[in-house]
């Protein structure tokens, strides 16, 4: 996966976005933790696990989701670890900036509900227009209802 990671990775689902951004911000946290002072102790998969507003508060150094991905790769090796088990309370709202999927699947979400604003974060203002049309359309809303595949915004 790390090889082909600039390739476009959809997320089906919102769960499945949060999960997927949260690695990239895991592997961020084991940077951070080898910065001059912030202590070299091995990290435990709580101390990597990502908190609610992490990404808006992360130190600004910036590496690319392969670099990230591998630093976490790396940490899982060095605990003999074959499989990663983490919560992750990441929420996504507008500014934030996705550093792994350039798409995702999902269904329409219902107004002022967090999972509409992780749609606005990635297609940028255009969400008003696109729940316009479902609304003047008459899609259904909700797990049973109608799907969309929509595109992360250009910066």
């Amino acid at each position: 996966m790390i090889e082909n990671i600039d390739k476009i990775i959809l997320a089906v689902g919102t769960t499945s976005a949060r999960t997927i951004e949260s690695l990239y911000w895991m592997g961020m946290k084991i940077v951070e933790s080898q910065e001059p002072g912030a202590g070299s102790e091995k990290l435990t998969i709580e101390e990597i696990s990502v908190r609610q507003w992490y990404p808006y508060k992360a130190a600004p150094v910036s590496i690319s989701a392969k670099e990230s991905l591998q630093i976490l790769l790396q940490w899982m090796k060095d605990n003999n670890a074959d499989r990663l088990i983490a919560k992750t309370q990441i929420i996504i709202v507008p500014g934030y900036e996705f550093k792994i999927i350039k798409g995702l699947i999902t269904n329409f979400h219902q107004p002022q509900s967090t999972l509409l604003l992780l749609v606005a974060a990635l297609v940028g203002d255009d969400w008003k227009k696109i729940y316009q049309h479902v609304l003047n359309n008459n899609f259904r809303f909700l797990s049973y209802g109608d799907g969309s595949l929509l595109w992360k915004k250009n910066n």
